[in-house]
């Protein structure tokens, strides 16, 4: 993966689907993601903007609406260069992805909290 994006960049996996990753630039203050066959840049602000903007697609409008634009949204992530055209399994699918990553990052957190706080603990 890395390669893909720069072969100077420190990636980590954070959550991978059938369907896409996200990773973490450590070096750049980062989130890459890999869905529908490109890769994408986030900064972390935007990465979190546009995952709040996946989740506030209808998808039951998209699903009972008979018009034939309903079939598909379209989603143009801040500061970035590229705009998704999806379907309702694509929004599902970016869905199940993003969440995924949220919640391993904010695991992460936790972790790290707790670690901090016994390290507090054994010090005192």
């Amino acid at each position: 993966m890395s390669n893909k994006i720069c072969p100077l960049t420190n990636v980590e996996e954070v959550f991978k689907t059938e369907t896409g990753a996200i990773y973490q630039c450590s070096r750049k203050n980062c989130y890459w993601m890999e869905f529908a066959g490109s890769t994408t840049s986030f900064s972390v602000s935007d990465f979190f903007k546009f995952k709040k903007s996946i989740d506030n697609i209808d998808v039951e409008k998209m699903l009972t609406d008979t018009a034939r634009s309903a079939d598909f949204t379209l989603v143009m992530p801040f500061r970035t260069e590229r705009c998704f055209l999806l379907a309702v399994q694509d929004v599902l699918n970016l869905r199940d992805l993003l969440d995924g990553a949220n919640f391993m990052i904010e695991l992460n957190s936790i972790v790290k909290a707790c670690l901090r706080s016994s390290q507090i603990t054994v010090l005192a």
